[in-house]
């Protein structure tokens, strides 16, 4: 066998401009998703406590300054999250012509037209005074959430969402059958082309804390473990995954992403033909902000391996609210 001295991997390390050369996994800002949230009722950006540098925007002038911003630095890739003017239990306004996402949409696709992908997040926690991804029902006192029903008004969302000029739509309830329900209306109403990036593997997490508190999305009962994933497993990912493929999925997804890169692995290695998107969360970030505001690490460096990371285990797209910064930092050059 050969071996040291005549092969030495530190060669191929001993500069930056070698290691550039021949590194394995290449980052640009087209592989980058951009988080936005979208406010009713408010004229002006809004800070969230629990995640610093991040705003809600209000669906005006503010909302398209910082889209263009971020399309000036290479981001064409959006993801809007919305927070209404009102709740009920059913999830009216999130599919109202009129409703806030339904109005940004269209304000956005006038503005940028084609230059820029507008994903829509399809999903009712932000929209139900409940706070649950689906429909409440109760069984004597016993309160489940209705599989079924739900999945009646994920479709119509996304049927509004397609028609105000969303160009992909992203189910992130967990409901059974939840893709197939919205192929099948976007089909039907002759939206054939809308793609679907589906939440496929979209686990229970505690990381998902300051989304809630950004998105006023917190549960007022119980908790979401019985539609998302339990963080124990793995390979029930690949039954997830394959159903959302088989019910229509254009693109799969994982959520969290940097504590989940081997499920990213898994799934990207069983379904290599198709498209995967991973998501790295709001406790995620906050976490990196926190370290970085006590001094404990450097932001840029530490945001640049966690992405890396990410894209190594094998997600094609990367939602995350460092887009921004990535796509300057890409630009600059990486650290390693």
């Amino acid at each position: 066998m050969v071996g040291y001295p005549r092969i030495r991997p530190r060669r191929l390390r001993q500069s930056k401009n070698i290691r550039d050369s021949v590194a394995e996994t290449r980052l640009t800002a087209d592989n980058l998703i951009l988080p936005v949230f979208i406010k009713d009722g408010i004229s002006q950006p809004e800070e969230i406590g629990s995640m610093p540098g991040i705003l809600r925007y209000p669906p005006n002038d503010h909302l398209i300054k910082f889209v263009d911003e971020n399309f000036n630095k290479g981001i064409t890739k959006v993801v809007v999250f919305g927070i209404p003017s009102f709740k009920d239990n059913i999830a009216s306004s999130a599919f109202q012509k009129d409703g806030v996402i339904q109005r940004s949409l269209r304000l956005l696709k006038q503005t940028f037209g084609e230059k820029i992908v507008l994903i829509a997040d399809e999903c009712t926690d932000e929209y139900t005074s409940h706070g649950h991804c689906g429909i409440v029902n109760y069984r004597g006192s016993n309160y489940y959430i209705d599989n079924d029903e739900s999945i009646k008004v994920h479709a119509k969302i996304a049927l509004s969402q397609a028609e105000a000029g969303a160009d992909v739509i992203a189910p992130s309830s967990m409901m059974d059958g939840v893709v197939g329900a919205i192929r099948k209306e976007l089909d039907d109403n002759g939206f054939q082309d809308t793609l679907i990036m589906a939440y496929s593997v979209k686990y229970a997490s505690v990381f998902y804390s300051p989304f809630r508190e950004a998105a006023s999305s917190a549960p007022a009962f119980g908790d979401r473990k019985s539609y998302q994933m339990d963080p124990r497993n793995s390979y029930e990912a690949l039954k997830e995954a394959k159903l959302d493929i088989e019910e229509g999925a254009d693109i799969l997804m994982v959520k969290p992403a940097h504590t989940y890169l081997d499920v990213i692995r898994l799934v990207k290695d069983t379904f290599s033909t198709y498209p995967l998107a991973a998501y790295h969360v709001s406790g995620e970030y906050s976490m990196i902000k926190a370290a970085v505001k006590n001094g404990w690490l450097n932001e840029r460096n530490a945001v640049m391996e966690i992405t890396y990371s990410i894209k190594r285990a094998g997600a094609d797209l990367i939602l995350t609210y460092y887009a921004p910064q990535l796509a300057e930092w890409i630009r600059e050059g990486t650290p390693f």
